[in-house]
């Protein structure tokens, strides 16, 4: 109950600032629709690869959403004066995560609307394709708490644009990772971002063979060492800021 309290109030909080929820799902919806139109001769640009890369790009942004507000409910104090509620950090952060869920419901339905009238077929994988990103998605809450944690309001923005590139450059969305060289392909496959949206694609196009176990145990490790991470941070930030 407490939780779903919090998470009421972050929704309150987040629809206050409707130009940046329009921002975090007009730019991806955008992007999706514009390459498509540039009819760039590559598979990476075909909608049944191109669309699960603009969704996990869209979570990036949802990243550098929920450092923002974290960030923010810091600089206003109002962990300080919820630090002697008998909250604990995780019920913290289940409030944070359930409170942006709902606009990624919204952003990822928005995506395959536009995919699926843009020219991708429509099957029963595409429906699987929405609860599985949406568990996709917590990895990218996540990192956000852990941002704006630690980072000031101004600076959250700027560290969480950082997840924004790494997912242009690393997930494989725009370009093969084998173009740039195999030493840069092999950290790609280390990181969270490729497994996560070889996760989705995997799904959507009911390919089963994407969803290697390598992508598997990288995404499930990344996931929950980031909640952990997030708790921790969460934790220790709170205690400092109320001494």
């Amino acid at each position: 109950m407490r939780t779903l309290n919090f998470a009421k109030r972050n929704f309150k909080e987040i629809i206050r600032d409707p130009l940046s929820i329009i921002f975090s799902v007009v730019l991806p919806l955008f992007l999706l629709w514009i390459f498509q139109q540039f009819k760039i001769p590559s598979e990476n640009y075909k909608l049944q690869n191109f669309t699960p890369g603009i969704i996990v790009f869209g979570f990036s942004f949802i990243t550098l959403f929920t450092a923002t507000l974290v960030s923010k409910d810091r600089t206003t104090s109002l962990l300080v004066r919820l630090g002697i509620s008998p909250m604990t950090p995780i019920e913290y952060i289940g409030g944070y995560m359930l409170s942006i869920i709902p606009m990624l419901i919204i952003q990822i339905i928005l995506f395959f609307i536009l995919a699926v009238v843009l020219g991708l077929k429509f099957t029963v994988y595409t429906v699987l394709a929405v609860p599985v990103s949406i568990m996709v998605s917590v990895l990218f809450i996540a990192l956000g708490i852990i941002i704006g944690s630690f980072a000031s309001e101004k600076a959250s923005s700027g560290m969480a644009s950082v997840i924004v590139q790494l997912v242009c450059f690393t997930s494989g969305m725009y370009f093969p990772k084998e173009a740039v060289g195999k030493g840069f392909a092999k950290i790609c496959e280390y990181l969270p971002f490729e497994p996560s949206l070889n996760i989705i694609k995997g799904v959507m196009n009911n390919k089963q063979e994407i969803i290697t176990a390598r992508n598997i145990a990288v995404f499930l490790v990344y996931t929950l060492l980031a909640m952990a991470v997030a708790a921790v941070i969460f934790k220790r930030k709170m205690l400092s800021d109320n001494k």
